[in-house]
């Protein structure tokens, strides 16, 4: 197993590829700490595939105090961590610069900013005394190319990688990777409501537009996302890091 005796913290654990992320890297012998805004999409998970696997913790990622107490339950309940999954995330609300309102551009650089940097912030020194280890954030296909209706998202997702980048230069020496994942239209939570708000903005049929410019035709599911990630994660990627891995049908090409 690629991942035998690893331990694993992954943010946003309880959505569609976060729950696909933890399945994989359980099949793969790690230990993961679940970690979400509540437990209610996690406990189930843990409960599944055993504690001696997993555990979970509550974490509002935009939150210093919170994101090093999810940093320490993992420490403490496993002893270390190998491999950092920044995964939580949020969509905002679908409409123009114009007729969104600054809260909403707010809100998501929080979560998938300001969430990111205080996971690596807290995340980094453990990994440093541990030896070294594995950092992925999740990104977007939304964060190579512009759309319009999604600029505070598209935004976020941009600016992670730009954190992956500074975070990748300065974690080298003590032997940590960072790199992003950056998945296309994936059959989730989030894109069913991105769907959605892009029919109530009467900006058109999302689902179709996508997969009219995607060359393999079609949504990924979350666990072909997950495979990326578990190769991040594992010794199968020890030379890679700083860079963006896209998987999303080749849409970016």
């Amino acid at each position: 197993m690629r991942l035998d005796k690893k331990v694993v913290l992954i943010t946003g654990a309880g959505g569609g590829i976060g729950q696909a992320a933890v399945r994989k890297f359980v099949s793969e012998g790690a230990k993961v700490m679940l970690a979400d805004i509540g437990t209610e999409s996690t406990q189930p998970l843990v409960d599944e595939l055993g504690s001696d696997n997993c555990a979970c913790v509550a974490v509002d990622v935009t939150q210093a105090d919170q994101v090093e107490n999810m940093v320490r339950a993992t420490v403490d309940t496993f002893g270390g961590i190998d491999v950092f999954v920044a995964n939580a995330g949020t969509e905002g609300k679908i409409g123009s610069i114009i007729d969104t309102d600054v809260s909403n551009l707010d809100n998501v650089l929080a979560v998938n900013v300001r969430g990111v940097w205080l996971g690596l912030h807290y995340v980094i020194p453990v990994m440093r005394d541990g030896g070294g280890g594995s950092i992925m954030i999740t990104s977007s296909g939304a964060g190579v190319q512009g759309s319009p209706n999604t600029a505070s998202y598209n935004t976020s997702k941009h600016a992670v990688i730009g954190l992956m980048r500074c975070a990748a230069l300065e974690c080298a020496q003590f032997g940590i990777r960072v790199n992003t994942v950056n998945p296309g239209a994936v059959e989730t939570r989030m894109m069913a409501s991105i769907e959605d708000g892009f029919a109530e903005a009467g900006a058109g049929d999302f689902r179709s537009m996508v997969e009219a410019v995607t060359p393999l035709g079609r949504y990924g599911q979350p666990d072909e996302i997950a495979n990326m990630m578990v190769f991040l994660g594992s010794d199968d990627s020890s030379y890679c890091t700083g860079s963006v891995y896209m998987v999303d049908g080749g849409n970016a090409t």
